[in-house]
């Protein structure tokens, strides 16, 4: 079984969101920030991952709901590919899933996919 989830969201709207640490606590957690502050652009990312959160949500079916997005960590690996690192609820909300996440985006606009599948697959 699989589930896609997409999301877009304009980079502008998180620049601004970001300006509060509330925000940014709610939303990210300490491994993302630190991704954030590695990079040249890093409103860019922030705008990446929260797609990627958003996308997540839709893949599994939930929307937002019954975890924090702080517990989805969007990270990249030692190529920049990125994939998630689930804890807390959303970790037990995606138990039996392995996640595959694309993320892409312009100046204005980010974009990211996420495919959900059942493990074994």
């Amino acid at each position: 079984m699989y589930r896609i989830g997409v999301d877009l969201v304009e980079i502008s709207r998180i620049k601004k969101s970001v300006e509060s640490k509330r925000f940014v606590k709610r939303v990210f957690s300490e491994k993302e920030i630190a991704l954030f502050s590695a990079k040249a652009k890093p409103f860019q990312s922030m705008a990446g991952n929260w797609a990627a959160k958003e996308a997540f949500s839709k893949a599994l079916g939930t929307g937002v709901s019954g975890f924090s997005l702080n517990e989805v960590s969007v990270l990249r690996d030692e190529l920049g590919a990125p994939y998630l690192e689930l804890s807390g609820n959303a970790l037990a909300l995606a138990e039996g899933f392995d996640f595959s996440v694309s993320i892409t985006h312009t100046d204005t606009l980010a974009e990211a996919v996420v495919i959900a599948y059942r493990k074994g697959e």
